[in-house]
């Protein structure tokens, strides 16, 4: 198996697509736009010619020696989950980033990201459809869980256009999504933490009633006492039921301690 193949990267090369995601981040003279993982340079050109400068950063020393040197184009050689992206905002402005990530890093450099949102604008990322589905699924749909909720603490997400297996080179075996992440300034949850820790125990029994899936973090009687019916099972409960639960979850643990 090549690097490439090892490092999931299919390069989107179709001009349509490559057209209407360049479109959809709409790239602005003077914005601080951060590529991840420019590959073959198919949206790096687009968007610094829009831009007028731009970074990239790719962990593949041989594709980043490959792009051709432009005036305004920084690429940075480096693994995007420990970059400090703080260290490449100009004159005060808040980074947006953008990319085509592969399929396996997409989560955790999503979450990683989510961390240096006090230096982000917006995210526009193209990943695997499924990926995209959970994270913006409503609830009582069977994307609906863990994902979607956790994005939720951190930022609203828009899914804009779905992009077929051949408009990459090579193809994945699954349809892609092109989607839009803009961080939530304050955040809606104080606790994340305490609102991960309810989140996971309920998704862990997902088909169990709500009190019966956070038994042993929450009582019932607490569950009635916040407006939510305990017999509901977890895939039916709002992303504000879940913040009151963790206040609850919280607060029960403060007492206990």
């Amino acid at each position: 198996m090549s690097r490439r193949a090892r490092l999931g990267q299919h390069f989107l090369h179709d001009p349509e697509f490559i057209e209407r995601t360049v479109a959809a981040i709409s790239p602005r003279p003077g914005d601080a736009i951060v590529e991840i993982g420019p590959g073959r340079g198919a949206l790096t050109l687009p968007l610094l010619d829009r831009a007028g400068s731009l970074d990239v950063i790719e962990v593949d020393r041989d594709l980043a020696r490959r792009l051709p040197p432009r005036a305004g184009l920084r690429v940075h050689v480096g693994d995007a989950l420990s970059w400090p992206l703080e260290s490449l905002a100009r004159s005060g402005n808040r980074i947006r980033v953008a990319g085509n990530l592969p399929y396996y890093l997409s989560t955790p450099l999503l979450f990683r990201l989510f961390e240096q949102a006090g230096c982000i604008e917006d995210m526009h990322f193209m990943l695997q459809r499924e990926v995209v589905e959970r994270m913006t699924a409503e609830p009582g749909t069977p994307a609906y869980g863990r994902l979607g909720l956790m994005v939720r603490c951190h930022a609203e997400a828009r899914a804009l256009f779905e992009v077929p297996p051949e408009a990459f080179q090579p193809p994945p075996r699954v349809w892609s999504a092109f989607v839009r992440l803009r961080p939530l300034r304050p955040g809606p949850v104080s606790d994340v933490d305490g609102f991960r820790r309810v989140v996971t125990k309920a998704f862990t029994h997902r088909r169990k009633r709500v009190g019966n899936a956070l038994r042993g973090m929450i009582d019932e009687e607490t569950i009635r006492a916040r407006g939510i019916d305990p017999g509901r099972r977890p895939g039916t409960l709002s992303f504000e039921e879940f913040a009151e639960l963790a206040r609850a979850a919280v607060g029960a643990e403060a007492e206990a301690g």
